[in-house]
């Protein structure tokens, strides 16, 4: 049988949501840009934007003097103060949370510090529960949170939010999505998502990856883990388990990993292997730790500088082995790897240029995340605006109900 083709309703919804995919990724851009942008007539980008106007997602404005004659083409910008989502991040030493408007564009933000050990679900869940009412309690009454999502260093399970196994926070198949959803009692579930796969889509649709089809993100944590776009789309796997590149095994019979396994890229690179390298382990935990290294190797501390060039050699092999596989546009490093790349650029450098083939290396693009400590929850924000990004009206309209 014939499949028939998408009826009226389904093409305005689909042109509906690419048009504020648009000015929510693009900012503020004009209706002929839009024309063009979309391959659409002036009339059905006037219909769309009126639509989504009256909804409050987006407002019609005059541009600033453009020195052109003729009637100027009307610019359609995100209702950025009115229309919300919540972002939190679960890490190895934070909890964060973040009211982040439609554009992009972050409202409000919030930040504690989390004690490693056990994953203690009350005290996450109650702290983060609490950072969004604070935050909830500051906006204007005729704003919309259209969405919430939590970025978590950990294996998730994307169809409920069970974090599967996180043994850098000490979490083992944690429902933190169904606790989360319960405490905070928007009326919309909450999505939850690793952090690196969260990173990488922040920084392929906000930072360094603009552009780019296929990119890779290396998020370090107090571990590693990574993100992985493949022409345009988030490499998820099977089982949504895909890209933990942290435990792929570089050095056979290397550290010990959390994971149960020897020598992983996490356990060579991590944050405790450079502590330990460095002669500081115990001092101090976290990005300042990382950064008080970076810093003593900058200023000529040599077993500072011998610690980096160790743990850049694992990196630049693990980096290697990914540029052969996956043949990516670009390679970015995030989190604390931004520092230990900076550090150790190159022992990175040789490694990827002894160890790749030449027609993958030849043009590959090594960059720092463009989004900082902020890359994650950004990701989480994405996330979050997924479902009103689809289907605007409808999802505006469950919210609302």
């Amino acid at each position: 049988m014939m499949r028939a083709g998408p009826s009226q309703e389904e093409i305005r919804k689909h042109n509906l949501g690419t048009l504020l995919r648009h000015v929510h990724l693009g900012g503020p851009t004009s209706r002929a840009e839009l024309t063009a942008l979309m391959g659409l007539n002036r009339s059905t980008i006037m219909a769309l934007t009126a639509d989504l106007t009256a909804a409050g997602l987006v407002r019609e404005e005059l541009p600033k003097d453009t020195g052109r004659a003729g009637r100027p083409s009307l610019v359609v910008r995100p209702e950025t103060t009115r229309v919300y989502v919540l972002a939190f991040e679960v890490g190895g030493d934070r909890l964060a949370a973040a009211r982040i408007g439609l554009g992009g564009v972050v409202l409000d933000r919030r930040e504690a510090v989390r004690a490693r050990g056990p994953f203690d679900m009350a005290q996450v869940v109650g702290t983060l529960a609490n950072f969004a009412r604070q935050m909830r309690r500051k906006t204007r009454e005729d704003t919309i949170c259209v969405g919430a999502a939590a970025a978590v260093s950990g294996v998730v399970r994307a169809s409920d939010g069970v974090v599967r196994i996180g043994p850098n926070i000490g979490a083992f198949e944690v429902p933190l999505g169904e606790e989360l959803t319960k405490r905070l009692a928007l009326g919309l579930p909450v999505a939850v998502g690793n952090e690196a796969n969260l990173g990488a889509l922040a920084e392929h649709t906000r930072g360094s990856g603009v552009g780019c089809r296929d990119m890779i993100y290396l998020h370090g944590d107090v571990g590693i883990g990574g993100g992985i776009i493949v022409n345009g789309q988030l490499l998820g796997g099977y089982g949504g388990y895909g890209g933990e590149v942290g435990h792929m095994v570089v050095n056979p019979d290397g550290r010990p990993c959390a994971c149960g396994s020897r020598g992983c890229l996490e356990a060579e690179v991590g944050e405790p292997a450079l502590m330990e390298h460095a002669g500081r382990y115990g001092e101090m935990i976290g990005r300042d730790a990382v950064r008080a290294v970076v810093d003593a190797a900058d200023r000529g501390d040599v077993r500072a500088q011998k610690a980096l060039a160790h743990v850049g050699n694992w990196l630049g092999l693990g980096v290697a082995s990914l540029v052969n596989i996956f043949n990516p546009e670009m390679v970015v490093f995030g989190g604390i790897l931004r520092e230990i790349y900076l550090g150790s650029a190159a022992q990175v450098r040789s490694r990827i240029a002894t160890g790749t083939l030449r027609v993958t290396r030849e043009q590959v693009r090594l960059r720092t995340s463009a989004l900082g400590d902020d890359a994650t929850l950004m990701g989480a924000a994405e996330l979050a605006f997924a479902q009103v990004l689809a289907d605007p009206l409808e999802a505006l309209s469950r919210v609302a109900t």
